[in-house]
């Protein structure tokens, strides 16, 4: 039975249970308990506060966990990434008023930052020789300048909307961050193999997104044409049609290029276009 330590609640709760849900892998409940077995695969799920999950991975509390990066490099425990999961995408950056002119790095000289990051950032801020306040606060890191509780913020950014309701500007990114899946160095041969499932089942989810599955009628005497402005996994499936100067062409196209293409294909006189979505694929 593998163990995978989760976040108990937030974003990446959410974005985490879709992705077991596509993966196929049921739980009898969520955070109704704190320890939660698959009813379809050998796993179980411990949810757990999101600093916490380093610590249970590191010392084999939990084989696995989905934690933010920010969190992991933040605790700095003896765990290995074993896969980028590409979700839950934020940045860690220095914030101060918006009203006062920023000039570089040099003007946190000296000053008071009010962070929930205290490693990373003083770890950036060595390396760049400055010299800082470090005041640690674990909440709403972003109303300190506005009570005069420090001078700037490093915090967790997405959209932004947080810093500009608080009379604050990003001015340094320090560093980015998504959900990761990081390991017990220690695991076993066998929990090994369960893992090596999961991450089957994960990659073909994983590798599915913002994919499309095309089937299009094309003019036979257009198929060359068609055929080179498709850009297909491999090659396209090309199959006939009763109307012998015709064929149907089936393919895999990546949203973001959509629409791009299918105005080609219509100009090289492609009809009945459909478009159908795409839950898992296995390359």
């Amino acid at each position: 039975m593998l163990r995978i330590a989760v976040q108990s609640k937030g974003r990446l709760f959410e974005e985490t249970m879709a992705l077991f849900e596509e993966s196929d892998i049921k739980l009898s409940s969520h955070k109704r308990s704190l320890l939660v077995q698959s009813t379809n695969f050998p796993v179980e799920v411990l949810y757990l506060r999101d600093d916490d999950i380093p610590q249970a991975v590191a010392t084999g509390v939990a084989d696995l966990g989905i934690v933010g990066e920010n969190e992991f490099v933040e605790k700095d425990e003896d765990a290995e990434i074993v896969k980028r999961l590409g979700f839950s995408k934020c940045r860690l950056s220095l914030a101060m008023p918006k009203d006062i002119e920023y000039p570089g790095l040099s003007w946190f000289e000296g000053k008071k930052i009010a962070t929930s990051y205290p490693v990373i950032l003083k770890n950036f801020m060595k390396a760049n020789g400055i010299k800082t306040e470090i005041h640690v606060i674990n909440g709403s890191v972003e109303i300190a300048p506005g009570i005069g509780l420090a001078d700037a913020i490093f915090d967790i950014v997405s959209s932004g909307s947080t810093l500009i309701s608080n009379r604050l500007k990003e001015v340094e990114v320090v560093m980015k961050s998504e959900a990761l899946l990081i390991g017990n160095k220690e695991m076993s041969a066998e929990k090994k193999e369960v893992l090596d499932e999961l991450l089957f089942r994960m990659d073909a989810v994983k590798t599915a997104e913002d994919k499309k599955y095309v089937l299009m009628n094309a003019p036979k005497d257009k198929l060359k044409d068609i055929i080179e402005v498709l850009p297909g996994m491999k090659s396209p499936t090309v199959m006939p049609l009763a109307q012998e100067d015709w064929c149907s062409v089936h393919t895999v196209l990546e949203e973001k290029r959509f629409w791009e293409i299918i105005g080609k294909l219509k100009a090289l006189g492609a009809e009945g276009i459909l478009v159908l979505p795409i839950e898992k694929m296995i390359i």
